[in-house]
Order: structure tokens, then sequence, then C-alpha cells
């Protein structure tokens, strides 16, 4: 095929390839680099502070120079492709994950895992997990991929693009993609506190409007002064642009910007990978441990000291039918917010610390997603077992000290762990210490007998210290330890929630077991303003020269952390040693008022059902019971194709809808002449859209001589006929009847499928969103504005007038036509 015409029809010649660099080449890769790196400074709410850009700009200079590399050395897009992912991998141990390289700089297998994960799942980690993020190892790929990807396509665009091809508009906008979707994917995976928005927004508007406003050169024809009239104007012009990107960006920003907490960010939008909530209460399975697995080894330890007691789960939420851990949406602190975590843990500062190394667990019979753990850990190895390859799962709560595995332990799994625990304080060194102010959320629906049974067992005390241990005291003292089991001496009923805990003080002899008891002084705690959390776990029997331990489900218990200041959180038992409760006292079955909802019969019940089931919150289930409800996920991936989805086929239909309008206009005209003249019409304005030089104000076989010669050789040659059927119908004067008007009309639809089949498959595609008279309008301002200089630069009236004779015999038919 011919080369193409401009629209005049005179053919273009494209430039030559040259892969030397211009200066204009290198203002236009450094526009691109800044663009870039105000984008991914936005990065900064999610790492919360400035670690992140050793990666990110390391990743825009490998990018640039692999593109300036591939230039040079005349690479095609393949050969550019495998340097550019070589260097991403070889260079990516020094800049993203230097930990794990060999001297920092050598990639190991190890790095170049982290880099090949992270730039796939480091996506989702980012939205998912809490900020500020500093885990996984791999997480500082995501800039290092994202800022290495724009710089290598801006830069490679620029070079080979933007250097050999007129400057319009439309292709700088197609290199400006790049910053563009870099700095929407900051706001996106952000925080609801944007990173200096409106700083950052006036900065990147004006320096790409800017450029865009400077693409084109001056006139090589113009004289100094008329240059200097034209550089004046693309001054004010700028200085114009500035203002208002400046002032009118700014007001409509601070005017029209939604509030923080309206934001949208993607991790406000995506479920985290493990929400707790979705897990049952760990407290609720309490009688599974005592009565179901009593004797099976769960798991083994060794390196405990004696004392030391086990950490299973810390909950901190009361609903008013169990303690659960708190949602990640309720706090950002609370028992329910989970970090994803490495080796290496975030150390609790909110502790009086006491030091514990090389403890080991290993699985036997425990299979949950509650990792054992003693304290606070501060580093853990998964050293056998499934788990071993599961790292990647492992998730902490540092406010609490629970640790958690979303893929679960099971049996063979072993880990190593170090940590940090509280030091136990006697209540005397507690006596002048106040409770710490520590946001909780708050109890639901706690029976009244709590607050009028605290105040009471409480009695003078005064001090925090002296009211809790007046209140443990007593309850130790007066109460009985039960399981519910056959060889207990009374029955006791499982559960922890209002009612069990309404029922535990309001009998003569309280009876229960750790469940019921530290469930009941949590909330007594509560009632008294101070914070108190409940925590499950294993109280192992540990000798002072025992090496390995056994943890059996009898060893299962709970006890209640209260916090106070400067000291951390202080556990109180307060669970009843004592079991025999005496015949005289053991409260004898009797009628129970009924409350106004009606309660499932208690007294009749087997041993094996002792354990009641326990209800979830209502707010748990309801979202999955619901038809419509979406997983987060789900939506996110609809989002990114319905949007793209709809900015490329929304202008594309309304196009259409009018092209159709257009051609139904022309063949339904009143008179065959004119539906002749339409179909011609019509012929020029698919051909214009299709990329043809189409001339004008010259006759119609003219146009067809010249859209003739941009078809390839072996096209039919019916653009003339056409052109003189379409003068005889419109100049003879006769009536034209519909046959003729169909005949002329299906030529001419045949000749622009010719004319379409012709080109690329790129320039079908981008006809499809043109239209002629837009085009037409667009060039003809376009050469308006590039004669104005040659025209003013002339000093005389005799030479402006030649100027214009010239410029209107380019317009008119040459000779012999």
């Amino acid at each position: 095929m011919n080369a193409a015409r401009d629209s005049r029809g005179s053919k273009a010649t494209p430039a030559p390839l040259d892969w030397r660099m211009t200066g204009r080449t290198w203002t236009d890769i450094a526009v691109l680099l800044v663009l870039a790196l105000l984008g991914v400074i936005g990065f900064e709410p999610s790492f919360g502070g400035y670690s992140f850009l050793i990666a990110g700009l390391g990743g825009l200079a490998l990018g640039t120079a692999t593109a300036l590399a591939a230039s040079v050395a005349r690479l095609g897009v393949v050969a550019t492709t495998v340097l550019a992912v070589v260097a991403y991998f070889l260079f990516g141990t020094a800049i993203a994950v230097p930990q794990q390289g060999l001297f920092a700089v050598l990639p190991t297998l190890q790095s170049l895992d982290s880099i090949a994960v992270g730039s796939v799942y480091g996506w989702s980690d980012i939205v998912t997990l809490r900020t500020p993020i500093d885990a996984p190892q791999y997480i500082a790929v995501v800039p290092y991929v994202a800022t290495w990807l724009v710089a290598l396509v801006s830069t490679t665009l620029a070079i080979r693009w933007l250097a050999r091809r007129p400057r319009a508009a439309w292709r700088f906008a197609v290199v400006l993609i790049g910053p563009v979707a870099l700095y929407l994917t900051g706001i996106l995976i952000g925080t609801n506190e944007p990173y200096q928005a409106g700083i950052r927004g006036a900065a990147f508007a004006v320096i790409a409007l800017v450029w865009l406003g400077w693409r084109r050169p001056g006139g090589t024809s113009a004289t100094d002064a008329g240059a200097r009239r034209l550089r004046n104007r693309k001054l004010g012009g700028t200085a114009i642009v500035v203002a208002a990107a400046v002032l009118l960006g700014g007001s409509m920003g601070f005017v029209f910007a939604p509030p923080n907490k309206e934001r949208f960010v993607l991790r406000e939008e995506i479920q985290p990978p493990f929400d707790p909530l979705q897990y049952p209460s760990p407290l609720a399975g309490f009688r599974h441990y005592t009565k179901r697995v009593t004797d099976d080894v769960l798991f083994t330890v060794s390196g405990l000291h004696k004392g030391d007691t086990i950490r299973l789960a810390t909950m901190d939420s009361f609903t008013g039918k169990l303690w659960d851990v708190t949602g990640p949406e309720t706090a950002t602190d609370g028992s329910g917010s989970f970090s994803l975590v490495g080796r290496t843990m975030p150390k609790q500062s909110f502790i009086t610390p006491e030091q514990r190394r090389g403890v080991v667990f290993t699985i036997k019979d425990y299979q949950d997603v509650w990792v054992p753990s003693i304290g606070y850990p501060t580093a853990l190895d998964f050293e056998a077992g499934t788990a071993q390859n599961s790292g990647d799962n492992l998730r902490y709560n540092d406010s609490t000290g629970t640790t958690v595995l979303t893929s679960g332990l099971h049996d063979g799994d072993r880990y190593e762990m170090n940590a940090l625990v509280q030091k136990v304080i006697s209540p005397d060194e507690l006596a002048n210490v106040q409770t710490a102010a520590v946001a909780l959320p708050p109890v639901v629906a706690s029976p009244d007998i709590v607050t009028a049974k605290a105040q009471e067992f409480a009695g003078k005390a005064t001090s925090p210290i002296a009211q809790l241990e007046a209140i443990r005291q007593k309850i130790v003292t007066s109460g009985y330890l039960s399981h519910g089991r056959a060889s207990d001496s009374v029955p006791s009923r499982a559960g922890h929630g209002a009612d069990r805990v309404n029922e535990l003080l309001e009998r003569t002899q309280m009876v229960g077991d750790q469940e019921q008891y530290s469930s009941a002084f949590a909330l007594m705690a509560r009632s008294l303003g101070y914070p108190a959390r409940v925590v499950m776990g294993f109280a192992p029997k540990i000798a002072d020269d025992q090496r390995t331990v056994k943890v059996t489900g009898d060893d299962v218990t709970a006890w209640v952390e209260v916090a106070f200041a400067k000291e951390g959180w202080v556990a109180f038992n307060p669970t009843p040693k004592e079991t025999d409760i005496p015949q005289a006292q053991t409260p004898q079955p009797q009628s129970e008022p009924q409350p106004q909802v009606r309660q499932p019969p208690r007294s009749e019940k087997h041993d094996d059902q002792v354990l009641t089931p326990v209800s979830l919150d209502d707010s748990r289930v309801k979202d999955k019971n619901s038809p419509f409800a979406l997983p987060g996920w789900a939506i996110a991936i609809g989002l990114s194709v319905l949007i793209p989805a709809l900015l490329f086929f929304g202008p594309l239909l309304i196009i259409a809808w009018f092209k159709q309008r257009r051609r139904k206009r022309r063949r339904e005209a009143e008179r065959g002449d004119l539906q002749v003249a339409g179909a011609w019409d019509e012929l020029l304005d698919r051909y214009s859209e299709l990329g043809y030089g189409v001339p004008v104000k010259t006759t119609r076989i003219h146009v067809a001589g010249t859209l003739q010669e941009q078809l390839p050789a072996d096209a039919p040659q019916s653009l003339r006929e056409i052109a003189t059927s379409t003068d005889e119908a419109v100049f003879s004067g006769r009536d034209i009847d519909g046959e003729h008007a169909d005949r002329v009309w299906t030529e001419a639809l045949a000749a622009i499928e010719v004319a379409s089949s012709a080109v690329t498959g790129v320039r079908r595609l981008l006809s499809r969103f043109r239209i002629r008279s837009a085009r037409e309008w667009a060039r003809k301002h376009a050469d308006r504005a590039d004669a104005q200089p040659a025209v003013a630069a002339t000093s005389a009236p005799s030479e402006r007038r030649a100027a214009r004779r010239a410029n209107v015999e380019r317009e008119l038919p040459k000779s012999g036509n």
C-alpha cells in the first residue's frame, strides 16, 4: 500500500530512523520521570514513611536506563522485553530486598522468590494490611515494579515514538497514561488521609499542561520579531495555564473534595485476607477441651519456665452473647487487627518484660488457625511440617500478642519462638498505680447484676488494684469449679454470655469454670471503668527441671488482663480451685421465672449435651445469607474491568449512533439526487475517518483520483465511476429514481469496504472514534495557527498577498482538472 497522505493529498514521508537523542527528547523523558515521581510519592500513607522511595527511585532509574540501552543497541520489542525482565530480577535484590541478598547486592533464591511473589501478590497485601506496612519483606517490590514499568514504557515511547512522529496532542496523551496511572494507584492504595493532595495535584497538572502546550516548535521561517511575538504569546499562555491550574484547581478541590472519611480507597472496599469474625469465638469452644479432648496431647512445648502460660487468643469485645475479638473495622489497634509478618514481629512496648528464648512448639492433635504462643512473640520460625511453607499466611496482633496462621496448624508442624512475657507484679507493687487509658470497644448488653455485684464485692476499696483484688478474692472464696462433666458433683452449663453470667451471679452458690468466671470478672472490671480483656490459653503444670511439657485439653484455662499505666497488662485469675461443693450448699433445682424471650430447657440434658451451642452475632451471618452480597475482591475486579470498558465503549457507542443517524439521514433524503450526493458524502467521510487524505475545494473527479492513488494497486478502480454518477445526478436536472440511488449507495459502500480492508486494524479501530467534521475543524484551526507566524513575519503588504496566493493555490486542483 502506498504511504499515507496528509489532509491536502500530498504524501507524508515518515521521519528517518534515527537513534540519536535530541534535547527535546531528553526534555520529554525528564518531564515523564518527574510526573512518575509525583505519582509514587503518593504511596507514603501506606508505608508511613519514605523508606519505599529507595525502591521507587531505583525502579525509575532502572526502567529509564533499560529503555535507553535498548534504544542505543537498536533492539526490537522482544529483545527489549527480555533485557528489561533480566535487569528487573538482576538489580531487584539491591533495590527492593537488599536484606535477602548476598552482601545486600547479589541475588539469592530467596530474593528472586520475593521479587516474583511481591510483583504479583504484593498488590493484594498493600490494600489489605494495616498501615503503616512494614511486612512482609517483599512489600517494597510494589513501588519498585510500579515505577520500573512506568519508566520503561514511558521512556521507550518518548524515544521511539514521539521523536519519530508529528508531535500531536493525542500522542502526548498516550505517553501520559503511565504517569497518570501511577498517580491514581497512589490514591487507590492509600488511606483516608491523603498525602499532600493539593500540592501534588497542582504540580502534576501544571507540568503536564505546560509540556503539552510547548510540544510544538516555533516557526522556522519567522523573523526575529515574529519569533519573539510567538514566544511571548507562549509564555503568556503558560502563565495563564499555571495560574488557572493553581487557583481554579486548588479552589475547586477545596470546595468539591469529599471529606477524608468518604474518600474512595481500595483498602476500605476490599475484604482483608483474614477476618477473625469469620471464625467462632475461641472462648465459645472452651468446653470442647474440657469434655472432648481432656486427655489428648494437643502439642508439646520445650523451653518454658515455671508458671508460664500459653496464649491462644485475646478477646476485648463483649456482644451480650460472647466475648470475641474486635472486628478490624471497629478499632485500628483492636484485638481483630492482624498484620502480615515474617520471621520478625513488632515488639510490644507496653509491657514490663521478661525474655524467653528458644521456646519450641510441636503440634500433635491441635488443629486451628490460632497459634499457641507465650507472652508477646518477637520472632517465630517454622521448622517442620506443612506450616514451614506457609510463612506468608502468618498474621500477628502486637497489642494482644495473638498470632494467627490462616492456613491452620496440623500434626507435625514445629516452630521456634522468642518472646517477651509480662513480669508478674504483686498487688502491693500496684497499690499506687492507676489503670492505663486504653481504647477498647464498649461492652454491649451486660447484665445489671454485674454492676451491682462489682460494687458489692469491691466494698470500701478505693484504688483500682484494691477493688479488683477484692472482687477476685470474693469470687475465688465463694465460687466452685465445675466443667459440667459426669464426675462433677453438680452440672455446670457452658457459655459465657449475658444469660450465663446472670445465672452465675444470681445463684446462691457460683458454679462454673474459667469460661464463666473470667467473663464475669472482666465485665465487673469494665463496669468500674477499668480496661479489661479476656485471654484464653493453656496453663500446663511445669516442674523446675522439666524440659518438655505435654499440653492436653485438661490444661485449658482463661484469665483476665487489666492494663495498668507504665506496667502493662497484668493478669488476674478469678477461677476458684475448690471442686467439692458441700451437700448442704448444693444448689437445688428450682423453677426459675422465664424471661420475656423464651429459653430452651436446661436441666433435662445428658452429659454430652451440657456444652450448649453458641449462637453467633446476627451481624456476622447477615451478609452471608444475602443472595446479593459480593466479596470485596469480586467488586474490585469488576470495577477494574467495567470502568475501562465504559471509557472505551461509551464514546464508541455515542459516535456509532451519530454515524448511523448521519447515514440514515443521507440515504432517506427527499429527492433522488440528494440521496446520490449523500452516498458520495458518506464515502468521503468514511475515507477521511480511516485516515486517508481527502482534498477539499476541488472537483469530485479530482478527489476520486487522489483517493484512488492512496489505495493498493490491485484495488478496484470504482471511485471515478461513483464520482461521475454523482455529478450526473446532481447537475443533469432530471429526476433520479430510487433504484439508481440504491445502486450508487451500493457502489459507495463497496468502495468503503475496500478502503477499510487496505488499512491496518489499528486504523480501523481508530476510525470508529473519528468524525470527519470534527477532524476538519481541528485541521482547519491547526493550519491557521501554523500559517500565522509565516504571514506575520512578512514585512511588506505585497509579500503577505503573495503568501495568501500561495496558500490558495495549494488548495486548488492542479491544471487539467
